[in-house]
């Protein structure tokens, strides 16, 4: 039985095989007679094969080229991840260390970039959570309890913990330090609860502590075993940087070092895993220039994408109609600060004629910008502002009348005198159009009612030895006053102190009913409780005028070509643009 399956099978595969056999040599003579055996034919119809083959190429090339132009038309571009946004400031880059760097535009916003706080200012300039997840506030008022986000890293992979937050606040109380925020610091206790838990315990109750929680946190195990006195000096704070925010520091250069005109370069990388979101854009680069008209020039010639707190050193005429201006309000006041300490405007007298003799429209208009007014020494948004204490300007008049009754007598020439002393004073201001633009309207004002001002226009460096020093007899000046009304800072008597490493009061104004206001306010939390201690600060000074309110400025940043994602509507600080920059994009793709 096996023997004849056997025999069967290989009979089979036999003539399996000879069926393959006749298949390829018939495969073969058909192609050898319809392919091989009329090539020769070919050369009779090569002419038409060619014209054919042509008009095939045409076809595709037709039909991609039509494919190609409906894209264009009906698929809608897209902003897209990459590129690189290049911002022109001027200023210098000295220090992005967060506890140090407030002191220029360009090392408050490199710091922004690379360092993030425990909260910031959304993009209406509101207070909300950023490394912080939650706060609690104790019910004596004296006791807060931050609680941290899980997912928090440092630049260099690490995370980010409790300690750190506690070693950064110890070391801004740290006198060795020398960080300018130490004195709001003092007698506030800070811990670590566990590895995402801190507790601020407070003498006193104090409204406006969770703003000065917005201070970019330092990393503890790179900087705790370095002496806090070497700390200022360190390379850390400029070119070795690490820190939790949206970008990494990457190369430091500077250009044109000989030159009177020399640039910085700071090129910072996005990082891959900052909380909110590895940023769009693939680079970011921050440009220095040693005045406005220099970085008119850059933006000019396409050196930048945009162009940092231009004020009105640009116009919409004078601009590439690609290009954006995009203005944003400041929680700021720009205001004409007299010097109450000595000279001639120590004299109350002097001061209050000087304000009635302002007409800010005339000022405002004098800019090119459509600003808003102030009256006060706080914004109308801060929830102590009161529409019936303000102070009385633009009556030349009455003006005229103050300093006739006050002993100054108007000469030949128009300027007054009191006894052998002209009224004249020195205005600083620095070499922005907009601030050179106001000092002459105000010049102009004040020559009216009997005043002679010289107006002394700095650079940026020269101005913030001024500032530092208050070298000056009246000095015209944005501050930030923030989002809360505790204006402490810019009015009580203590902040013109000579120890103070920045001296806010620049005014150097006195007054024992403003001091006991200031402190009253801010060491109460109930908004209306606090409203109602803010009155006699607002009181006493609308009554001696020791600065005289303009307006309200604006932030304008100009950028070439379209940027996505920027929201922001209202800043706290001019850094506070930042907020969102991991969702800003400039690159477009169908």
């Amino acid at each position: 039985m096996n023997k004849k399956i056997e025999l069967f099978f290989k009979r089979a595969l036999r003539r399996h095989k000879r069926n393959i056999e006749d298949i390829g040599g018939n495969t073969e003579k058909t192609i050898d007679k319809h392919f091989f055996r009329r090539l020769h034919h070919l050369k009779n119809v090569r002419r038409q094969m060619a014209g054919w083959l042509i008009l095939i190429a045409l076809v595709i090339l037709v039909g991609f080229l039509q494919f190609g132009a409906l894209r264009e038309k009906y698929l809608p571009e897209k902003f897209v991840s990459g590129g690189i946004f290049t911002e022109g400031i001027v200023g210098s880059y000295t220090n992005s260390n967060p506890i140090y760097s407030s002191t220029s535009s360009v090392d408050s916003s490199v710091s922004e970039l690379l360092y993030a706080g425990l909260f910031n200012y959304d993009a209406e300039g509101k207070l909300t959570p950023d490394l912080a997840e939650s706060i609690t506030l104790s019910s004596d008022n004296k006791t807060y309890t931050v609680a941290l986000k899980s997912d928090l890293y440092w630049h260099d992979g690490t995370p980010l913990t409790a300690k750190d937050v506690v070693f950064t606040f110890n070391t801004i109380k740290n006198p060795d330090a020398e960080s300018f925020l130490a004195p709001g610091w003092q007698g506030i206790r800070v811990e670590a609860v566990d590895d995402y838990t801190i507790r601020f315990e407070l003498d006193n109750a104090l409204g406006p502590f969770p703003h000065s929680l917005t201070i970019g946190i330092l990393p503890e195990h790179i900087l705790g075993s370095l002496p806090a006195d070497q700390l200022r000096a360190s390379d850390f704070n400029t070119v070795n940087a690490v820190g939790s925010g949206p970008f990494r520091i990457g190369k430091v250069e500077v250009n044109d070092a000989s030159s009177e005109t020399k640039t910085q370069t700071i090129g910072l990388l996005p990082f891959e895993k900052y909380h909110k979101g590895k940023p769009a854009l693939s680079r970011y680069i921050i440009k220095t220039f040693d005045s406005q008209e220099n970085l008119k020039k850059a933006f000019t010639a396409g050196e930048i994408t945009a162009a940092s707190d231009v004020s009105s050193v640009f116009d919409d005429q004078g601009t590439d109609s690609d290009n954006n201006f995009i203005p944003v309000n400041l929680t700021a006041q720009t205001m004409v600060f007299f010097k109450n300490s000595e000279g001639l405007l120590a004299d109350t007298k002097v001061r209050r004629a000087l304000t009635l003799g302002v007409n800010k429209q005339e000022i405002i208009t004098a800019t090119g910008d459509p600003l808003h007014p102030i009256d006060s020494p706080m914004l109308n948004p801060h929830f102590a502002y009161s529409k019936k204490v303000t102070q009385k300007t633009n009556n030349p008049s009455e003006a005229k009348k103050v300093l006739n009754k006050a002993g100054w007598k108007p000469q030949a020439d128009g300027t007054r005198m009191k006894k052998k002393t002209r009224l004249s004073f020195n205005l600083y201001v620095n070499d922005s159009n907009e601030h050179q633009a106001v000092a002459e309207k105000l010049k102009e004002q004040w020559r009216e009612i009997g005043a002679e001002v010289n107006v002394v226009i700095e650079s940026e460096e020269n101005r913030q030895s001024t500032i530092a020093t208050h070298s000056y007899d009246a000095l015209l000046n944005s501050i930030s006053v923030g989002a809360d009304p505790d204006v402490y800072a810019f009015w009580h008597s203590s902040q013109f102190d000579p120890r103070l490493k920045t001296r806010l009061n620049f005014s150097e104004y006195k007054s024992k009913d403003a001091d006991a206001s200031l402190e009253g306010g801010r060491s109460r939390t109930d908004p209306k409780l606090r409203t109602v201690k803010y009155q006699p600060f607002l009181k006493a000074w609308t009554t001696d005028n020791p600065a005289v309110a303009l307006y309200r400025p604006q932030f304008v940043f100009l950028v070439s070509g379209e940027l996505d994602g920027f929201t922001v509507k209202n800043m706290v600080n001019i850094s506070d643009k930042y907020v969102n920059i991991e969702n800003w994009k400039i690159r477009k793709e169908r």
